[in-house]
């Protein structure tokens, strides 16, 4: 089999397996762990309103716009440009995607090893009861311990390594046909308990009844953009990859509508399960990324067999953290497959260790390396903004003029798979003038700090 041929022997099994990996790829903990830290440090119902818009009005056309790519394409994110545009300069576009999928899986490897140690305690019973100090200092305490966190960042990354070196049917399809539905009756569960608690009402307000002053900080736009680009996993190449094992009967459209409207609906319901609990145990809403870890065992040891309910959370939300995980390191191993000739198994391990040792400065970055900040960014924050605000953002951009000006029409629309003239011209529009306009003020806004 040759380098070319050998990205793409394998293939999804059906259409909805591609649906719940890519659900899998963008439901996650950029749903419950970044919205709900986010939205809360960005004005609530304000934030989310825009992170609405953005997500219906250009997230899922880009969507539709990189699934595309992947699809006409199949082969990996730089493969893919080169054989859609030989001889020229985008596969650039792959590549920056590659460097940026495995920026986010260092610190997303970061914080889904805190989400695993929550589970250990909880199955130890360690915490069924509220530890000394209180949850928020023991969590303090635990991140900014230099070797304990490296311990279970490393051990979730080797369970992703090993299912990625398995290949896409049997290896990522498999685990996300059964973690995606739990996770989401989970969820459901625990946002209508949240419904329940005392000060929910406050929690709701937060979340829907929003600060019309607010809507003239082009912060909470920055920040609205770069989540939904997080939380679809767009613009780093991901999705394109996924799309590239489809098989030429699998239509596009459909899957893609489905794929953005369950994403939000997840991080609606997160935001519902989190606020509630926020405003009933008065914490509050701009704590910032370590949100979750407080909150959640605050709500688990409220409820009857709490503990219990914990072991199941931290169990699906892990395993929802390793099904976005799954996607961000199948980029950079098909990429080092491709181009290198190494086996899969060999480029995953390669992968995997370069994402773990950018990942150590990250986990680093709450202890012995605390003093070093940027305007009040530690190094997990530090990337999380050049990821979501500038990375992923510029991805999206590139690969919108390439669908929407590089490509003839005819080609663009032969991709994109919409049968519909009227949707045609709309999805046209957006990627040739909206998305890129706003795109473009949103990172020049990022990058001067405006």
């Amino acid at each position: 089999m040759s380098q070319q041929s050998g990205i793409g022997h394998d293939q999804w099994k059906s259409r909805f397996g591609f649906m719940l990996a890519a659900m899998g790829s963008a439901v996650g903990l950029g749903n419950i762990w970044r919205f709900s830290y986010v939205a809360g440090e960005s004005g609530g119902a304000t934030f989310l309103l825009i992170y609405l818009a953005f997500v219906l009005l250009i997230g899922i056309p880009l969507l539709l716009t990189e699934f595309s790519i992947g699809k006409a394409g199949k082969m990996d994110a730089v493969g893919s440009f080169k054989k859609l545009a030989p001889n020229t300069k985008w596969h650039l576009t792959g590549i920056m995607g590659v460097i940026g999928g495995i920026l986010i899986l260092s610190f997303y490897s970061v914080v889904s090893g805190w989400s695993l140690f929550y589970l250990y305690q909880y199955i130890t019973g360690s915490f069924w009861t509220e530890p000394d100090g209180g949850f928020g200092a023991a969590f303090d305490a635990w991140i900014s311990n230099p070797i304990a966190p490296l311990f279970w960042q490393a051990l979730f990354l080797i369970v992703t390594i090993v299912i990625v070196m398995r290949g896409i049917g049997s290896g990522i399809e498999k685990a996300n046909n059964v973690l995606m539905p739990a996770l989401a009756l989970l969820m459901i569960f625990m946002a209508g308990y949240g419904l329940t608690l005392d000060g929910a009402s406050e929690g709701l307000a937060f979340l829907f009844s929003p600060d019309w002053s607010k809507f003239g900080d082009p912060n909470v736009y920055l920040m609205a953009l770069g989540q939904a680009f997080f939380s679809l996993s767009i613009g780093i190449c991901g999705m394109l990859t996924y799309s590239s094992y489809l098989k030429d009967k699998d239509k596009l459209p459909a899957a893609t509508v489905g794929v953005g409207l369950l994403d939000t609906l997840f991080a609606v319901i997160a935001g519902i399960m989190v606020f509630t609990a926020v405003f009933s145990f008065g914490v509050e809403p701009q704590s910032g990324p370590p949100l979750v870890f407080i909150i959640l065992p605050s709500i688990f040891e409220s409820m009857p067999a709490g503990g219990v309910i914990g072991i199941v959370f931290f169990v699906l939300l892990t395993m929802a953290a390793l099904s976005s995980a799954l996607s961000l390191l199948e980029l950079p191993v098909a990429y080092i497959h491709r181009t290198l000739g190494f086996t899969r198994k060999a480029a995953t391990f390669i992968a995997g260790s370069i994402i773990f040792v950018l990942g150590i400065t990250a986990s680093l970055g709450f202890g012995i390396w605390s003093h070093i900040q940027v305007n009040g960014n530690n190094i997990l924050d530090m990337m999380d903004n050049i990821t979501a605000n500038v990375i992923l953002p510029l991805g999206g951009l590139l690969m919108a003029v390439f669908v929407g000006w590089y490509l003839t029409r005819e080609k663009a629309v032969q991709f994109s798979e919409i049968e519909t003239p009227i949707l045609q011209v709309i999805w046209l529009a957006i990627i040739r003038f909206i998305a890129p306009i706003v795109l473009l003020i949103i990172m020049i806004t990022s990058l001067l700090g405006i």
